[in-house]
């Protein structure tokens, strides 16, 4: 509607104009504790519905109030001047977010036993009865409130470790990815406060024979999706598998370390430490998917980002690797 429109545009500019955020009670105290907001997206708000939104928005530091020098936690900056970059390839991301929910503790996986442990991985991947899945009232919700906000929620499905689950947004272009992945998890951890449980997007939050959590992130381009695309997705591949370090490096917050526990050649991963690609391969660093090397066009899947990955991190480094070649 037109009044809401002009009400979105009346905030965005009181936003950029006075808006500043105390990270005191955060723990950076003193006289650097406020940081500068730039709202970048607007999507409706589930929780209150009617007029109200949520607005997504990039932090810049103290010293930059033309908002010209983007706050170190601020990825998405450099994402969307890259982005802006090789708009004309129209890169297309769809991301696959897993995570697990525990009680409201944070300690306990929901639903599992109090003395001990569930059984054995294998019935629960895509179940359904409450001997195999729990917190699906949670998962529908959220489905319905990131379609309300809408965020391009795609799909959801329970996942190979019992309380573990996965939900995919997209396809996203350019930097549109990063922001409805973001909108989507402060949604889902939000909504599951109404459940008194706790999402954890640790990429391995349960040591031992179970499942960690990815991120898993299709990616294609114009060229790879019109026909006679494959020989562009190989080329793509072959450019990433020069730059191995580089993207394990942006593809958890920790450089590598999270991704070490989960990244470990079993549990349908690869080894942190070996890049490889396959043909509907669960086990490699990148995945073609069956359909596309029959239709030799489409996307491409790395499996390699963790579940608490940045995603303005890992689309960055993809379209630096593909499109800019750096």
């Amino acid at each position: 509607r037109a009044s809401t429109a002009v009400y979105c545009m009346q905030l965005y500019q009181r936003i950029v104009r006075e808006a500043v955020v105390s990270t005191q009670s955060t723990g950076d105290e003193g006289e650097y504790s406020d940081i500068f907001l730039k709202p970048v997206a607007i999507f409706k708000d589930p929780f209150r519905r009617g007029d109200n939104i949520l607005v997504l928005c990039e932090t810049y530091s103290w010293d930059s109030p033309d908002l010209t020098k983007p706050h170190p936690t601020n990825k998405r900056a450099l994402c969307a001047e890259n982005m802006l970059k090789c708009a004309h390839e129209k890169p297309w991301f769809g991301i696959e977010q897993e995570y697990t929910m525990f009680d409201y503790t944070g300690k306990h996986p929901y639903g599992w036993p109090k003395n001990g442990y569930p059984g054995p991985q294998g019935p629960y991947y895509c179940g359904a009865g409450s001997d195999k899945v729990k917190g699906r009232k949670i998962v529908e919700g959220h489905y319905r409130a990131c379609l309300y906000a809408g965020v391009k929620i795609a799909g959801s499905n329970a996942e190979v470790m019992p309380s573990q689950w996965e939900y995919q947004v997209g396809p996203c272009e350019g930097i549109s990815m990063g922001d409805h992945l973001w909108v989507s998890r402060w949604i889902l951890c939000r909504l599951a406060e109404e459940f008194n449980v706790v999402i954890s997007f640790d990429p391995k939050p349960i040591p031992g024979d179970w499942n960690g959590a990815g991120c898993h992130t299709n990616i294609s381009t114009e060229a790879m999706r019109q026909d006679g695309g494959y020989d562009k997705i190989i080329e793509a591949i072959k450019l990433m598998e020069k730059k191995p370090l580089e993207h394990i490096m942006e593809y958890d917050p920790t450089g590598g370390d999270d991704n070490r526990r989960r990244l470990t050649g079993q549990h349908e991963t690869a080894s942190i430490d070996e890049f490889s690609y396959g043909v509907a391969h669960r086990g490699a660093s990148i995945r073609i998917p069956r359909q596309v090397d029959n239709d030799k066009k489409g996307y491409f899947e790395d499996r390699r980002p963790s579940s608490n990955a940045d995603p303005y991190s890992v689309t960055n480094r993809i379209v630096m690797t593909i499109c800019l070649g750096e």
